[in-house]
């Protein structure tokens, strides 16, 4: 049984000479993986143009219980993106999200709330005519809501600790190796203003952007195992200034 569904692509894969393996994250079925066939013709090209990273697209999936990897057809964009993969800035902004929310994304189920807020931030990244060097720390920050480890801020207070392990501002150091000094703390707090209307209006010079980006990423790997090493944040930290 073929069952239409929209999705997000979060990377692509070679599994052999003929085919590749796309995970994808869909509004329907969470996480999935799909085999793609490769090949020189137009159909193939087509079809590549449309699994690039963080494309939306729309396919048919035949659904097999007890499957790991699906099969599908007829796939096409949804969005056209091409500012994103036209412009090297947006593009390495493109590709941390897509690296970070294959991490962290491991559920096969369906989470609405999630998938149209993962939609929404691509085609405003897409979109955006003020400047994206922030992007992906509103992006990171607010994902936090949404999978239940953004920090408290209602328990910050001036000169804060943060408590990294259990997610909350505490008056004096914590126990845990997992912390933030007040200064960070501060920096980290601050972001809980972000949004994507007034993320350029943050003030961060390369620097501040990297130590940013390196918290929340150690933040998020304490609460999601399935972190591991990223190559795309060394891309990013070349970027901007």
């Amino acid at each position: 049984m073929y069952r239409k569904i929209t999705a997000i692509v979060l990377n692509v894969m070679k599994y052999s000479d003929k085919n590749s393996i796309a995970h994808i994250y869909s509004d329907e079925c969470g996480r999935m993986a799909l085999l793609v066939p490769q090949g020189n013709t137009k159909g193939a090209r087509m079809r590549n143009a449309a699994f690039m990273p963080l494309s939306i697209v729309e396919m048919e999936v035949r659904m097999v219980p007890g499957r790991d990897i699906y099969n599908f057809r007829d796939a096409r964009l949804v969005v056209p993106l091409a500012r994103i993969y036209g412009d090297p800035v947006r593009s390495a902004v493109a590709m941390f999200i897509s690296e970070f929310l294959c991490h962290v994304i491991q559920e096969n189920e369906r989470n609405y709330a999630l998938f149209a807020y993962i939609k929404q931030s691509i085609i405003l990244l897409n979109d955006a005519t003020t400047p994206v060097a922030n992007f992906h720390l509103c992006f990171v920050y607010h994902l936090g809501t949404l999978l239940g480890v953004q920090p408290d801020s209602e328990s910050f207070s001036p000169g804060s600790w943060f408590d990294m392990t259990e997610g909350v501002f505490v008056q004096h150091m914590p126990m845990s190796s997992h912390r933030l000094p007040p200064l960070q703390a501060r920096a980290l707090y601050n972001l809980s203003r972000i949004t994507y209307a007034n993320m350029h209006l943050f003030r961060y010079n390369r620097q501040q952007r990297c130590e940013i980006i390196d918290i929340m990423i150690e933040y998020f790997r304490i609460h999601f195992s399935t972190i591991g090493s990223m190559k795309s944040p060394d891309i990013l930290k070349q970027l901007f200034d």
